[in-house]
């Protein structure tokens, strides 16, 4: 029996847009589980599969463990699930389109077990024509929520398991800040730790700030004491992150900054600290100052370009140009001359000129990027460059991002030879995916190194000699 559709709450892009000048509502109250959902989880596995960036992993580990809180055991195959949860991400068609493909993939596993529950969550849930496509073409979905509402997970839950009914919950709003959620992180040596949400950059190509709302600051307290905790348990590297951490604490405080919070995490002695994602207009010189201050803040910046046309740059409304841009990647390298830069770069934004692009590979030779992640436009519907009738054709920005690959790996691969002969130090995550003789890890510049090692060393920051580079990786052996 086709189970009834309750539409709750769904998108709306217009109210998704709005900011107001109302203070955060902060909200440190615990998640709300009836006895009878816990009953129902009890013996049960959940499984879920996240998409998309670093954000979207910090929402998956807080929902993983609220499931550990309902009494759901967690499990890595969806075969064996009682619950499924895909959490998505909407910056790019082509992770759209893998969803939908999970989605109708899935529709065997329902029609074996009916009372199979399919969850999806993140930041397609937020955009309405995705929604109206899952009402009406994957009936096989029980539950969409969206980034705003994961702490409703138990409450969502219940209803949609003891009604038997379909829901659809997703608020389009500013958004709040929950604490005190329950997590559950992917590993015990480094963990990401949410400096704030949301954006209110609205570039013109960009659909996070409608998804993810406006730009929230959590207090330095909350973020302290959470560090702090993880140095305590053992954890070895922290990566702070919000999608424009330079900006942390504009909405909170007057004299406390990113580079004030830099520094006090760095205080709290985690042996590696990292921050992303840094937006090139709010990169200030106090920042400058605390990175090359303290031994334990990796030399690693994430940059991202995104053009090297200044008309593209302004286009896009990026709010710095090809000089300003330059200028900071200089000052970087001065103040820290084994400083590691990685960078976004979109090909084919609407109308995009060859000679738009040729100052796109000018800045990738003038930069000589350590990697950079690559895109072909994709435009996000509701979004203004989405509306631009674009008169380039595929095949020209394929060509186009084909040539962009070639000199970013060509200077990628330089950087990475200059590692043959050298000994570096290692955090050792685990084993190589394709060979569990060889240990993996990263430098502090984020440069990938398989090795021969010892398997005591996991968790370890370890010394290791290269004796080769690799295109997108080095390799080598322990030598301590």
């Amino acid at each position: 029996m086709k189970k009834p559709l309750i539409q709750k709450s769904e998108p709306n892009l217009d109210l998704a847009f709005k900011r107001s000048k109302t203070p955060t509502k902060i909200d440190y109250d615990s998640i709300i589980i009836s006895d009878r959902l816990k009953s129902y989880a009890n013996h049960k596995k959940a499984f879920i599969r996240t998409y998309g960036c670093q954000a979207n992993v910090v929402d998956s580990e807080n929902m993983q463990g609220i499931l550990q809180e309902i009494g759901y055991e967690l499990t890595e195959d969806y075969n064996e699930a009682s619950l499924i949860i895909l959490n998505t991400c909407a910056v790019r068609e082509n992770a759209e389109d893998k969803v939908f493909g999970e989605v109708g993939s899935m529709k065997r596993l329902k029609d074996k077990n009916p009372s199979l529950i399919i969850a999806l969550s993140g930041c397609m849930m937020q955009e309405p024509s995705i929604v109206k496509k899952i009402e009406r073409v994957y009936p096989q979905v029980d539950l969409v929520f969206g980034t705003h509402n994961i702490a409703s997970l138990p409450t969502l839950l219940d209803e949609v398991i003891f009604s038997k009914c379909r829901i659809v919950e997703v608020y389009s709003k500013e958004g709040e800040i929950k604490e005190n959620l329950p997590i559950v992180r992917s590993s015990k040596i480094k963990a990401f730790v949410n400096i704030q949400y949301g954006c209110d950059k609205f570039c013109t190509y960009c659909i996070v700030p409608y998804t993810r709302g406006k730009q929230r600051s959590r207090l330095k307290e909350d973020i302290i004491k959470e560090c702090q905790d993880l140095v305590n348990q053992g954890y070895k590297e922290i990566t702070l992150l919000g999608q424009n951490v330079n900006s942390y604490g504009k909405d909170l405080y007057d004299d406390y900054t990113f580079a004030s919070l830099l520094e006090d995490v760095a205080k709290t002695n985690i042996p590696r600290l990292r921050f992303t994602t840094s937006h090139p207009w709010d990169f200030s010189d106090e920042m400058f100052k605390v990175i090359s201050s303290y031994k334990n803040i990796c030399h690693y910046i994430h940059l991202p370009l995104q053009s090297g046309s200044n008309d593209i740059l302004r286009r896009m409304g990026r709010r710095y140009t090809l000089e300003d841009y330059k200028k900071l990647v200089v000052r970087l390298r001065e103040l820290m001359n084994d400083v590691a830069i990685s960078t976004d770069i979109i090909v084919g934004f609407p109308n995009e000129t060859e000679e738009d692009f040729l100052k796109t590979l000018e800045c990738v030779e003038f930069c000589k990027y350590d990697s950079a992640f690559t895109f072909i436009y994709s435009p996000r519907e509701g979004t203004p460059a989405a509306k631009i009738e674009d008169h380039v054709s595929m095949e020209v920005k394929h060509d186009r991002f084909n040539r962009l690959v070639e000199t970013v790996n060509k200077y990628s691969q330089e950087k990475y030879k200059q590692f043959e002969g050298k000994i570096v130090e290692v955090l050792v995550e685990g084993y190589s995916k394709k060979d569990e003789s060889i240990l993996t890890g990263y430098t502090t510049d984020m440069k990938l190194v398989n090795f021969k090692g010892d398997e005591s060393s996991l968790g370890k920051i370890i010394k290791v000699k290269i004796d080769k580079a690799h295109l997108y990786y080095l390799s080598g052996e322990q030598v301590s």
